[in-house]
């Protein structure tokens, strides 16, 4: 899943998987409709000789790259090539700000995410696995692809779908939150799912590089009909602080941080444990990435963090977040380990033990 423009240069890229039927090209739609002035890029890693996803998804069928009128990039291709689209999508004159890969239903999802973290472009990121899940065939698709528990394993965010149709809908996500390690699991029919879970949604005139609170509450008008915002349904933390973080206290909350937080977003500042730099947070369900950038000149430097979620207590996180504000006007000579373990950068790697 993506973080809240680390650097001008990496595009997030987020891995959308599930088996065939599951609906991941309805979310993908859903997402692209609904990207809140992002630019979207999306790579249909489509299964068979015809691309009948990348049709779905661009309207129209194309071997390589086709432009949709809302300012989005659809690539039909295969694994083996991905690097090659990945240069293309990342292009800066492109605008991307997130690039989604739509797997095929057969594919296996750990195959791209080893691929993503073992790429050496600089222009991207990888940003999550989601897993999408049909909740009325969940049981016989379990039975016949017994592989899915280990991908329900591997996953950040688990889109268990269609379940307005499902007989057994509760039982189902329970079932499938018994198979996941911490990734949050999030319910859904039609593949509607708020895209703050993803990316950042950032309107058009919004300045690069800061973090919009307003899109929270914000969002236009549903175009199918469906009166309300999709945040509606989850509720939402927006904490602010002058002091900086302890980064033990932090790594703590995060190690705990609740089964309905879904996604967590903004910037921490470490005070003296690095002057020099803001650390840009995203989590989606387990997964937990930092990214270094230097401060902007000019600016106070503050802590600012979004936390989305379902059935949360966010009165108690704000507390918990209080709690891991520092005074200390020294660093703590290994108090950074445990957020640089989550820093993909080489500098970071070589100083992290771990």
């Amino acid at each position: 899943m993506s973080q809240p423009s680390p650097t001008p240069q990496q595009i997030p890229v987020v891995v959308l998987a599930g088996f065939l039927g599951s609906g991941k090209t309805t979310l993908l739609n859903h997402l692209l409709h609904r990207s809140g002035g992002s630019r979207i890029g999306a790579i249909v890693n489509d299964f068979g000789a015809i691309e009948i996803d990348a049709m779905a998804v661009a309207g129209a069928l194309g071997d390589s790259t086709v432009s949709l009128g809302n300012g989005c990039l659809c690539c039909a291709v295969d694994a083996s090539e991905l690097d090659q689209y990945l240069e293309r999508l990342a292009e800066p004159s492109l605008g991307i700000d997130v690039i989604v890969i739509e797997a095929s239903g057969l594919a296996e999802p750990q195959e791209l995410v080893r691929m993503l973290l073992a790429s050496e472009h600089p222009g991207v990121v990888y940003g999550g696995l989601v897993e999408v899940v049909d909740a009325v065939e969940f049981h016989d698709t379990r039975a016949r692809h017994p592989e899915i528990d280990r991908h329900l394993a591997l996953a950040d965010l688990v889109v268990v779908n269609k379940l307005d149709r499902a007989a057994d809908g509760e039982r189902v996500l329970g079932l499938v939150r018994s198979l996941v390690d911490r990734a949050a699991v999030v319910p859904a029919t039609y593949g509607r799912i708020d895209p703050e879970f993803l990316f950042d949604c950032r309107p058009g005139e919004e300045r690069i590089g800061q973090l919009s609170f307003d899109d929270l509450h914000e969002h236009g008008g549903d175009e199918d009909g469906h009166a309300g915002h999709l945040h509606a349904a989850y509720d939402s933390l927006s904490f602010v602080s002058r002091e900086p973080f302890d980064p033990r206290r932090l790594m703590t909350f995060l190690d705990s941080r609740p089964e309905g937080l879904y996604r967590i977003k903004g910037y921490i500042d470490f005070g003296p444990h690095d002057v020099r730099n803001r650390y840009a947070v995203h989590a989606v369900g387990r997964f937990l990435r930092f990214y270094p950038e230097p401060w902007p000149g000019g600016g106070e430097r503050l802590t600012q963090l979004v936390l989305i979620g379902s059935g949360i207590d966010a009165p108690a996180l704000g507390k918990e977040l209080e709690a891991c504000r520092s005074e200390a006007p020294h660093a703590d000579e290994h108090g950074m380990w445990g957020v640089l373990r989550y820093v993909r950068d080489p500098e970071a790697d070589l100083a992290d033990p771990a």
